[in-house]
């Protein structure tokens, strides 16, 4: 059936795209030494820089979602899309460092109208009780372009310059965002096939009357905060400070630093779609896998946190895995929104919370920064104790998302 090939060809190219989302959310770990070097800035400037990529991109969540459901997905992916490939290029050829920041909040920007236009598209191309097992496929492509940004990006700066990689980046997303223009269509009927038999249009709520039923659930407010300070540590650590304490306090070379970080995204691969199926199938459990999930999390904060400059290979192989998979527990946060609102606002609750965790991830890696240079570096290397007061204000920040995760109620019926 021809609507059954047309709509593998709509996710391969989505998918594409946000491989690159993710790539751009972490690549900055294992750069930001050498970025440091050759702008001559401190820390705190570093984390300002690599958090400018998430306030535009929780900012403009809900506008994105509107321009979704108003002008389509295609139109939506291509146009952001577009401005994702000029803050890349931008970004490689920036000649100061708040040219770089202006192109990393560009990228922001861009990488923003990816996921919720992605989402309306899948909702329109495929069947209800196949909607989970494409998010899932979704979120670990995505992960891979987390993957992209550690150790191959690492390889890709030593042997051609970082600037040359974002080059090479920039011009691959222009292509996607092309593609984008001429595969992608917002619905079967648009080409002239018929709808998906069991996608049925519903009944919406006007704007003020779901907002106003999602902010007064004081659950939301609970899943919304863990996510905030969970990613933010993630990200925190993965997204870019992660590198530098690996080079720093042991002295790692950056290739052998981007391996280590990779192990975070390939245990969030491993670790989503396990703690998915297992919450599903087998425990049929939200609230306890968010909570046993937040434990693992702290778990491995804590070794970073306590044991900073003592661990071996196999210690920071381990760990930088280990947050990987419990921060896999994610998804069932979002399926657990999904289960306490009525269908026709699980959008609006779900962009609602999706804004948390990536300004989770931007103040972070400031607050990180700031308490790093409290600690002061040496010719541009902090030493152990910095790292430990920022990786023991993430484990602080971790136990409370877990504490907090206790207060919410079972949803899985």
């Amino acid at each position: 059936m021809r609507t059954y090939r047309y709509r593998w060809a709509i996710f391969s190219v989505l998918s594409a795209i946000y491989f690159f989302v993710y790539f751009h959310r972490t690549s900055t770990a294992v750069l930001a030494d050498e970025i440091m070097e050759e702008f001559a800035v401190s820390a705190l400037a570093i984390g300002l820089m690599s958090s400018a990529y998430f306030y535009p991109y929780a900012l403009l969540q809900i506008p994105v979602g509107i321009l979704s459901d108003t002008k389509g997905p295609r139109k939506t992916t291509t146009l952001f899309t577009l401005i994702a490939f000029t803050g890349t290029l931008l970004f490689a050829t920036s000649n100061s460092f708040p040219m770089a920041v202006f192109a990393r909040f560009l990228i922001g920007v861009g990488v923003s109208g990816v996921y919720i236009p992605t989402i309306k598209a899948l909702s329109q191309w495929f069947r209800r009780y196949e909607f989970a097992t494409l998010t899932g496929i979704l979120f670990a492509v995505g992960n891979m372009g987390a993957l992209l940004s550690a150790y191959p990006l690492a390889m890709m700066a030593i042997i051609f310059g970082w600037r040359t990689a974002f080059l090479l980046i920039g011009f691959i997303t222009l292509f996607l965002a092309i593609t984008c223009w001429i595969v992608v269509r917002d619905s079967p009927q648009v080409v002239g096939l018929k709808p998906i038999e069991d996608v049925a249009a519903m009944q919406n709520a006007s704007f003020f009357e779901s907002f106003k039923t999602v902010i007064i659930n004081k659950y939301l407010w609970i899943v919304a905060v863990s996510a905030f300070l969970r990613y933010g540590v993630t990200m925190g650590y993965q997204g870019l400070w992660g590198g530098p304490y690996l080079m720093d306090v042991y002295g790692l070379s950056r290739d052998v630093a981007g391996g280590i970080l990779m192990m975070v995204g390939i245990g969030t691969i491993v670790g989503a779609p396990t703690i998915g199926y297992l919450s599903d199938r087998i425990f049929r459990t939200r609230k306890w896998f968010l909570v046993l999930g937040g434990i693992g999390f702290t778990a491995s904060t804590y070794l970073l946190a306590f044991h900073t400059g003592s661990m071996n290979m196999g210690d920071l192989y381990l760990v930088s895995f280990l947050i990987g998979f419990f921060g896999g527990s994610g998804p069932v946060a979002y399926a657990y929104i999904k289960e306490i609102f009525p269908l026709r606002i699980t959008g609006m609750a779900t962009s609602i919370v999706n804004v948390f965790p990536f300004f989770g991830g931007a103040l972070f890696q400031v607050i990180m920064g700031y308490l790093m240079d409290l600690v002061g570096s040496e010719n541009g290397t902090y030493p152990v104790e910095a790292y430990a007061l920022s990786f023991k204000f993430c484990f602080v920040a971790a136990l409370i998302a877990t504490i907090i995760s206790l207060f919410i109620k079972e949803s899985y019926e």
